[in-house]
């Protein structure tokens, strides 16, 4: 199902890509891989995760084409332009995470981490009719207001034009769900791209076992969800800063390859 990007561009190189800065966010984006593999978020090879590099909002940090999220290390992640020029790091990155994550850095520049996956629990629920939310479970409500739906299922990103359209539903959505396919997540950090994820699919997760007992669902009243969401909001920075924090003590003590 993976796409080896076309014509793969020649590989550039840089010394000045190797400041602290880039080196602690291809530890955090790696250690959001290796927890995303952990819990079941990837599909295979095919998933992606991006983020712009610290000092040049002209590059981004992605995953090489063939390697599972479980395999991702801090050095092996790629630094590539908006043109498909490697910068640093072996391979190339997989076609659709080309064509969508460099579009919508391009297109957001608020969106310094995008996620997109296949996990589970949030892209079945981008296979019903209707909204793929109900803002019935506690969880849900920290993406009121906050989610876009792309109705308009087109194939596989394997163009610009495709990567523009999802680009312009995203609008200034953090969390697009893309009916018949999966979902998007974008942030203003690393961390906080990890946080609406992990806790995206726990939402998801909590309504799907909802609908599995066959009774109706009891949705929040607007007020009340509106002023739930804003409670969540005040605190979500922080919140999000010590949750990737988390993740990467555990792995430090139980996978502390993924820092190599």
């Amino acid at each position: 199902m993976a796409h080896a990007l076309p014509s793969a561009p020649p590989i550039l190189r840089n010394s000045a890509l190797d400041a602290p800065e880039i080196r602690q966010a291809r530890i955090d984006l790696a250690a959001c891989f290796r927890m995303a593999a952990r819990l079941g978020l990837q599909e295979g090879i095919c998933n992606h995760l991006s983020a712009l590099v610290p000092g040049r909002p002209d590059l981004m940090l992605v995953n090489p084409y063939g390697w599972a999220f479980g395999e991702i290390t801090a050095s092996r992640l790629l630094v590539c332009d908006f043109e498909g020029h490697v910068l640093a790091g072996e391979g190339v990155p997989e076609a659709t995470a080309f064509y969508i994550h460099a579009r919508l850095h391009m297109r957001h520049p608020r969106a310094v981490a995008a996620f997109h996956t296949h996990m589970p629990n949030a892209t079945a629920l981008s296979m019903l009719e209707g909204p793929p939310l109900v803002w019935a479970g506690q969880t849900a409500l920290k993406f009121y207001g906050r989610t876009a739906v792309d109705e308009e299922y087109n194939g596989l990103a394997l163009d610009e034009a495709e990567g523009d359209r999802i680009a312009a539903v995203m609008g200034e959505a953090d969390i697009a769900f893309l009916k018949n396919h999966g979902v998007m997540v974008v942030g203003p950090s690393i961390a906080e791209a990890w946080d609406d994820l992990y806790y995206l699919e726990r939402a998801a997760e909590v309504q799907r076992l909802a609908f599995s007992t066959n009774r109706p669902l009891k949705p929040v009243a607007k007020d009340v969800a509106e002023r739930t969401y804003a409670q969540m909001r005040e605190g979500d920075r922080e919140s999000a800063r010590l949750h990737l924090e988390s993740v990467k003590r555990i792995l430090a003590r139980e996978e502390p390859g993924y820092l190599d």
